[in-house]
């Protein structure tokens, strides 16, 4: 995935995605000078920082 599909899907902006690569927070890989991100990598780290609310 491209950092545009990450902000359509996900609604984190391009430069929220910056910032979270810079501080190592969201996985992703560079080749050739283009950041992507693998799509069953960012659904495994959405489900890792699920929140479970208790009512």
């Amino acid at each position: 995935m491209k950092p545009f599909d990450i902000e359509q899907e996900l609604g984190f902006t391009e430069a929220n995605q910056a910032q979270m690569r810079m501080k190592k927070r969201i996985p992703y890989c560079k080749v050739g000078g283009y950041v992507l991100y693998d799509r069953n990598k960012i659904d495994a780290w959405i489900k890792n920082h699920e929140v479970d609310i208790v009512s």
